[in-house]
């Protein structure tokens, strides 16, 4: 499950620092697709200006409880993922996993403005679907998606019931700094991202938040989870597990389908 997830070794990355533009150190798209076991889901491919958006619709049986749009990590695609997503499918959740700009078939480059950008272009296409109007809607960010999972939870409120952040990074800067040699981190922190969960999350009211984070997590310390946490209003949880990064789901699959449930309900 490591190739899933987050492993930055950025340290190096940030050496010039003072340069402009750093953002795309915080991508590793990997364009070819794994075999999923999946037979009910559609591919969806949609035209922004001159880039195309790839994304898959993992449907399920019976009528929706809510509809989930889920932003992986850093690296690969929406095949890595997928089997994070899966069990939801199969508990009566629609899930949209989108492949930003670079990203398994998705064309263009991954910088932080044009995730903004693709992410709130993709949650306008879903949320006018047939599927999707009338269910509640859940945004889901993982590791280095909650990032933008955050900020298009603060710029969409009154169409979203919950959002969810799995490993959650504090911001840009601060695990680049994180991941930095000591003497590295007072040039490093001065490196200034448009968005981060920790200022975002400040501006959502009333939507019912679920933290979830490892206490063993060697990708993302749960210090940057707990922080997001605290500057976030009620109703809120922070459910804290032993595994590994962003494992929760294959790990305690009936926990956090039920905590999923229970969040749609508040």
């Amino acid at each position: 499950m490591k190739t899933f997830f987050f492993t930055l070794s950025i340290y190096f990355l940030f050496l010039n620092v003072t340069n402009a533009q750093l953002d795309d150190k915080f991508y590793y798209p990997i364009k070819e697709w794994d075999e999923m076991t999946l037979t009910n889901y559609e591919e969806i491919s949609l035209n922004k200006d001159s880039i195309v958006l790839s994304a898959i619709f993992l449907k399920t049986k019976d009528t929706p409880k809510a509809t989930v749009l889920y932003f992986h990590g850093a690296s690969g695609n929406v095949t890595k993922y997928y089997e994070l997503m899966k069990p939801l499918a199969e508990n009566g959740y629609q899930v949209f996993m989108v492949d930003m700009e670079g990203y398994g078939k998705s064309s263009g480059k991954p910088i932080h403005l044009n995730i903004a950008e693709d992410a709130q272009f993709f949650f306008n296409y879903m949320v006018n679907r047939e599927e999707v109007k009338n269910t509640k809607v859940i945004i889901f960010g993982a590791s280095m998606g909650t990032q933008i999972a955050t900020k298009i939870a603060r710029n969409n409120q009154d169409k979203i019931s919950a959002l969810i952040l799995d490993g959650t990074i504090s911001s840009f800067t601060d695990i680049a700094v994180y991941y930095s040699k000591e003497e590295e981190k007072k040039f490093v922190q001065y490196y200034v991202s448009p968005y981060s969960a920790k200022e975002d999350i400040k501006f959502i009211e009333n939507t019912p938040k679920l933290f979830v984070h490892s206490n063993e997590d060697e990708q993302v310390p749960i210090e940057q989870g707990k922080l997001v946490y605290e500057n976030a209003k009620e109703p809120k949880e922070f459910w804290i597990y032993k595994g590994e990064h962003i494992e929760a789901m294959i790990l305690f699959t009936k926990e956090f389908v039920e905590k999923i449930d229970n969040l749609i309900k508040k």
